[in-house]
């Protein structure tokens, strides 16, 4: 089931959120909101290609619009004087339509090495530069792990090394739960256009357990089963680094 499903949507709703929140009272308003939102993250995976974009979060209500991008290069993102922002802001507010505000921020990530999808796109990105695939992965999982990664797996396919056939590579480091539901896992995936055809880019980040912590006494009395609302229950992340 891990390997089948992407862990993201696995763990929806236990250790991880939609990246579009919002309701729509009818099936024709749903479509309208998806369509928009589709046309919103390529204009911006587009646009901010060299920005280092891992996420965009799409918040909505009857009167506005909230975009939250997840970024590793905010300068490139705002640009000179604001400018990049600015273009931005009217190209998305023309997919929206004029009756509803468009409010967009971003949100900047410290810490780029231990993010899937940064990591795949930086992986594609040298394997369009022709840079050897063993190379470029085992770089990858190299960062990933010095920056506190717990377990990092990558996966390329395609004509790797300009073979006649095409073939999957795995290189992992560490362990990645994929099956285990508390497991904190980040997912990314890319695709790499080279001379000999497309290569996908699969990559996998344990970053630790989204635990519930219980209290000595409950623990001392056999409780199991509690809800995480219930007095003395806590989430908690185990940190990443020592």
């Amino acid at each position: 089931m891990g390997q089948k499903v992407n862990p993201i949507c696995l763990r929806l709703g236990i250790n991880k959120t939609w990246a579009s929140r919002w309701f729509a009272s009818s099936k024709a308003l749903y479509r309208e909101y998806l369509r928009e939102d589709r046309k919103t993250r390529e204009l911006l995976k587009r646009e901010l290609a060299s920005a280092a974009v891992a996420r965009v979060d799409i918040e909505r209500s009857p009167e506005w619009v909230r975009i939250g991008i997840h970024t590793a290069r905010p300068g490139v993102l705002i640009g000179r004087r604001g400018e990049n922002i600015q273009r931005l802001q009217e190209a998305v507010q023309q997919i929206l339509g004029s009756q509803k505000q468009l409010k967009m921020d971003y949100i900047e990530i410290t810490n780029p090495y231990v993010q899937a999808q940064l990591i795949a796109d930086s992986i594609a990105f040298q394997l369009e530069k022709r840079v050897a695939y063993r190379r470029a992965m085992k770089r990858s999982i190299q960062q990933g792990m010095e920056a506190g990664a717990k377990g990092i797996k990558i996966i390329c396919g395609g004509r790797l090394g300009r073979s006649e056939m095409k073939r999957q590579e795995t290189y992992r480091d560490g362990k990645v739960p994929l099956g285990t539901l508390r497991s904190d896992i980040d997912f990314g995936e890319a695709t790499a256009h080279t001379t000999t055809g497309c290569i996908g880019v699969k990559v996998w980040v344990y970053k630790g357990d989204v635990i519930r912590l219980k209290p000595a006494e409950q623990v001392a009395r056999g409780r199991s089963g509690l809800r995480a609302q219930e007095p003395g229950f806590v989430s908690a992340a185990v940190p990443t680094a020592s």
